[in-house]
């Protein structure tokens, strides 16, 4: 009689072990299926982000290079669908935004004997919103300035243009 309660015990004890183990499956399950629904619900809903965009600037005056020992960035702040900041996140990631100084209005750092300049980002809206394409509307830009010092170029200096080639003065 003892083995028979012994055997009926180990096999109460087993499938005690596969109930717990089945219900915790279960329950794991629907826990992600719950969240991944979630998710997708708030990809429909107006949210805002803000994502940092290293800067490049182009058509620089005339014998003249940008010297900076930090790389310059913005922070950009978007007001969109949660899918399409989304994408913008995995698919814009590591874009740089593109200043052209032909045709936006720097100025000259007051007081200063160095060549030290600054562009206020506002005026920057269209231009940046327009480079990035994205179906997000773009709320602000911080800074709200950005600083960068320009001096001569050496003769011997090597310039790089846009499609990677490399020219030496």
């Amino acid at each position: 009689m003892n083995k028979a309660n012994d055997i009926g015990t180990e096999s109460l004890i087993k499938k005690k072990k596969r109930g717990i183990n089945r219900d915790v499956v279960i329950f794991v399950f629907f826990l992600i299926g719950s969240f991944v629904f979630w998710y997708l619900n708030s990809l429909g809903k107006e949210s805002e982000a803000v994502f940092e965009f290293p800067v490049s600037f182009i058509n620089l005056p005339k014998e003249r290079m940008i010297v900076d020992d930090k790389p310059i960035s913005l922070n950009i702040y978007f007001k969109g669908s949660g899918s399409s900041l989304l994408k913008l996140k995995v698919l814009g990631k590591r874009i740089p935004v593109i200043i052209d100084l032909s045709t936006t209005n720097y100025k000259r750092v007051p007081e200063k004997m160095t060549l030290n300049y600054f562009i206020t980002t506002s005026g920057l809206k269209k231009n940046l919103a327009g480079q990035i394409r994205s179906e997000c509307e773009v709320t602000s830009i911080l800074p709200d300035t950005l600083f960068f010092t320009l001096k001569k170029a050496d003769a011997n200096t090597i310039h790089l243009i846009p499609d990677d080639k490399t020219i030496r003065n």
